[in-house]
C-alpha cells in the first residue's frame, strides 16, 4: 500500500483515481502530476515501482499544498474573515450560507435541522 501525504492510496485502482484520495488533489492536478513524473495515467497502483512512487511524493511535496497545510490555510482564511467582521465572516460565524443563496426556504444543509417555533398554531 503507496503511502503519499499521510494517506494510504488504494492499491488496485488507476494511479489518477488513486491521487484524488489525497485532500487537495483534484482531476486536474492528478492528471499534471502524472505528465510531470512520466508515469501512465492507465497504469495502476500495484504496477508503480518504489521509486516512482517516491518521485511522486517529492513532487507533491515541492509543488502542491495538500491535506494538514491546505485544511490549515483554509482554516486560518475563515477565521481571518471573522476577525475582520466583514460581511463573508460575520456569515460564517452565525453559520449561515457564505455565497448568497437565499435562507428563507432551504439552506437547510448549512443551518441544521428545522427549530420549532413556540406559539407558532395555526
Amino acid at each position: 500500500m503507496a503511502r503519499i501525504a499521510g494517506v494510504n492510496i488504494p492499491t488496485n485502482k488507476r494511479v489518477v483515481i488513486a491521487l484524488r484520495y489525497i485532500h487537495g488533489i483534484g482531476p486536474a492536478f492528478a492528471k499534471e502530476i502524472c505528465e510531470k513524473v512520466g508515469v501512465d495515467e492507465s497504469r495502476r497502483v500495484t504496477e508503480l515501482t518504489d521509486a516512482e512512487v517516491i518521485k511522486i511524493r517529492e513532487t507533491i511535496d515541492s509543488d502542491y499544498m495538500v491535506e494538514g497545510d491546505l485544511r490549515r490555510d483554509t482554516s486560518m482564511n475563515i477565521k481571518r474573515l471573522m476577525d475582520l467582521g466583514c460581511y463573508r465572516g460575520l456569515r460564517h460565524r452565525r453559520k449561515l450560507p457564505v455565497r448568497g443563496q437565499r435562507t428563507h426556504t432551504n439552506a437547510r444543509t448549512r443551518k441544521g435541522p428545522a427549530k420549532p417555533i413556540a406559539g407558532k398554531k395555526k
